[in-house]
């Protein structure tokens, strides 16, 4: 494709030359490519260049003129270019799909499964992107991050279109919000979960966190707007979006449920979609899952889809990954997997699964290192308040000492006088927690969910909570 045809910037004959691909790293630059340069948290590719150059590129793209002897492109916002490319070189795929972008802390997975199950019941061929992978087609690429970058977003897209998928459920992250990694995406439906502490390692607060979400209901993104009312950050979003539908337990809502009745298995209740009355199942436990099935069916609903088969699409979803899964029974105990790594989520599953335990709660987690570290006292205090009992070992420590994150929980935890042990090693302590049961308990083993490995050190491990499970029940 010409390099003129890809960025608006260029207008001159100079850019009339053959663009052969996209590269944001220098050291995966192939010939012909077009290399983006811009100035990151804690590195300016700038300086890859002339790396670049030396490789093959066919021209720069850059936010400083640079001494380079390949054309170059300066522009404003490198991210930005990087997604307005992407976009370009893939054909604008994204205007082929109907695409709904879900954002929030909690509860994205759980909500893009829904809607692709709900959209699948209707005779649609759908598509999920997100932190369990890109399914679509008979196909599964495993995850590595909950919105790809642009270039790999919109190649994926492009073959998506072409697999006939018609409808995309992608989960877009606040870090992809603040990078901008969506621009020019129109989407036909934007849908807003929740918004609770995370990621405070990276946002200085949770109001720089929190507008970040906002991002993606302005400057009409999102042709439908599907927010939580029982959330300040939805009502808050719900003044300036774009036809704002709401949904909801304990505020006024467009849509919402009554008789919901909850057990190890699933949960039940009655949605009233405008007033229009059906009785739903799901095969996911949680008064926290039937948020997130009010939210894909009011979406569903906007987009067409009549009530009786959005019910029979929520029942269709037998599990998601990691997701309060049941992952097997130990001694007359249940043991359940899930994705819990904030305080909110953590106080969520435990409130769910004390409603359901006959017998003690128990409740095994860490926290992820090199990231939030003002979660983990709190996340301590949580699981003292619910669970009769902690084992508390490590997430994926990354670069941080396993005994420094599990002393943070602790401060949290201790004050409650609850009883509670420390076990390093996850696998070690899996084993502990699993062979404490016995009939009537429920054990949460927390923080992972479907991940299959564990980051040490800068090696990700292979390691899966449901498979560790199965084998100590085996």
């Amino acid at each position: 494709m010409k390099l003129n045809k890809i960025l608006t910037e260029c207008t001159g004959d100079e850019y009339d030359l053959e663009i052969s691909g996209l590269c944001t790293d220098s050291s995966k630059v192939n010939q012909g490519d077009l290399f983006f340069c811009y100035e990151g948290e804690s590195f300016d590719s700038h300086c890859c260049a002339e790396q670049a150059a030396k490789s093959g590129a066919a021209a720069i793209v850059c936010e400083r003129k640079l001494d380079c002897p390949l054309p170059q492109v300066v522009v404003k916002d490198g991210r930005a270019a990087v997604a307005r490319a992407a976009r370009a070189f893939y054909g604008n795929a994204d205007e082929k799909l109907k695409i709904v972008a879900v954002t929030g802390t909690n509860g994205k997975t759980t909500t893009t499964f829904m809607l692709a199950e709900i959209f699948k019941a209707n005779g649609n061929s759908t598509g999920i992107i997100g932190t369990l992978g890109i399914i679509y087609c008979n196909k599964h690429i495993a995850p590595e991050l909950t919105t790809p970058d642009p270039i790999y977003l919109h190649s994926v897209l492009k073959d998506m279109a072409e697999s006939g998928v018609e409808y995309v459920f992608m989960e877009v992250s606040a870090h992809a919000l603040y990078f901008d990694k969506i621009a020019g995406i129109t989407f036909a439906a934007g849908i807003f979960t929740n918004c609770t502490q995370d990621h405070l390692d990276f946002f200085s607060s949770m109001k720089e966190y929190s507008e970040c979400k906002k991002l993606l209901f302005k400057g009409c993104r999102c042709k439908l707007s599907v927010l939580n009312s029982d959330d300040a950050l939805g009502r808050e979003i719900s003044r300036f979006a774009p036809d704002p539908v709401m949904y909801g337990l304990k505020n006024p809502a467009d849509i919402f449920a009554v008789d919901i009745s909850d057990g190890i298995g699933g949960i039940s209740f009655v949605i009233n979609i405008y007033d229009e009355l059906y009785d739903v199942k799901l095969n996911l436990p949680a008064e926290h899952n039937v948020y997130n099935a009010m939210a894909a069916a009011a979406c569903a609903s906007e987009m067409g889809v009549d009530i009786g088969v959005i019910a029979k699409g929520l029942y269709n979803l037998k599990k998601v990954d990691g997701r309060l899964e049941l992952a097997g029974r130990y001694n007359g105990g249940d043991i359940f997997v899930d994705f819990a790594h904030t305080p909110d989520g953590l106080e969520k599953s435990l409130q769910a699964l004390k409603k359901l335990c006959k017998g003690r709660l128990y409740c095994l987690f860490g926290c992820g290192g090199n990231r939030d570290k003002s979660k983990r006292p709190i996340m301590g205090e949580v699981a003292a308040k619910y669970a009769d009992f902690c084992i508390i070992t490590s997430d994926n420590p990354r670069f941080e000492d396993p005994y420094e994150i599990i002393t943070q929980i602790e401060e949290g935890l201790r004050p409650s006088g609850k009883s509670y042990v420390t076990v390093t090693d996850r696998q070690t302590a899996t084993e502990y927690a699993v062979k404490l049961l016995k009939d009537g308990d429920i054990l949460l083993v927390a923080g992972k969910g479907g991940e299959n490995y564990q980051e040490i050190m800068g090696i990700k491990h292979s390691y899966n909570d449901n498979t560790v499970i199965k084998n100590i029940i085996n």
